[in-house]
């Protein structure tokens, strides 16, 4: 970008400043690792406060450096229900939460210590720690629990299955090459094992971008932070 900018520091500050810079990070942290215990160790090394607390420093420090580079309006997100994706029902077996929920709660726990932390961080970047600096939270698992709740009302079927994957779920083995997925993905909060279908997705992303409630974008939504 400074070769762009011909080395006008200025210019390429400027037109950073009116950017917005988006983050998701943290699912595969908890996904591909903290929660394998067959292939990393760490779910034994550390506490879920003190491995929340790991990802959180690092996650700082990374944000930071997006703040050093020029970046004024970052969005970050917080890691969705994993304990409720077709993958983690594939696997687990109990009653959830006692209240009709089959996710795994014990996941979704960890998950929570996180994203409690990433928003008091946001909070920490706006209230002057980074200077001229504009956060925003996103909160991706209240979104996907909502959803679920009123899939009817959104036109969805299925919630706890992938239109394409094997076994129970569909999520035992995610979606395969030449599968033949299910008749009409428009009924699914699922694409596969793991993530959400289009309709699912875009349903999330139009709240985050013009919902008035800090449910779902905090503490301005994205069509907020694009006119500062």
């Amino acid at each position: 970008m400074r070769r762009f900018f011909r080395g006008d520091t200025n210019a390429l500050n400027s037109y950073l400043s009116k950017c917005i810079f988006y983050s998701g990070m943290g699912s595969n942290d908890y996904l591909n690792n903290y929660f394998m215990p067959d292939f990393y160790t760490t779910g034994s090394d550390y506490t879920t406060k003190a491995y929340a607390a790991a990802l959180l420093q690092d996650y700082s420090r990374q944000l930071t450096e997006l703040y050093e580079l020029g970046a004024r309006k970052v969005v970050v997100t917080s890691v969705g229900q994993i304990g409720c994706i077709p993958y983690q029902l594939a696997r687990f077996n109990g009653s959830g939460s006692g209240s009709g929920s089959q996710c795994n709660e014990s996941i979704n726990k960890a998950i929570i210590l996180f994203n409690t932390g990433l928003r008091k961080l946001v909070d920490r970047f706006n209230n002057g720690q980074l200077p001229g600096a504009k956060f925003v939270y996103l909160d991706s698992f209240q979104n996907a629990k909502d959803l679920v709740l009123n899939a009817a009302t959104y036109g969805f079927e299925v919630v706890d299955k992938g239109c394409c994957g094997v076994g129970k779920n569909n999520g035992q083995i995610t979606c395969l090459p030449l599968q033949e997925p299910c008749d009409d993905r428009r009924k699914y909060i699922f694409w596969d094992a793991f993530h959400p279908t289009d309709v699912a997705n875009i349903i999330m992303a139009k709240k985050s971008f013009s919902s008035k409630s800090q449910s779902y974008a905090y503490p301005i939504n994205i069509q907020q932070l694009a006119t500062l």
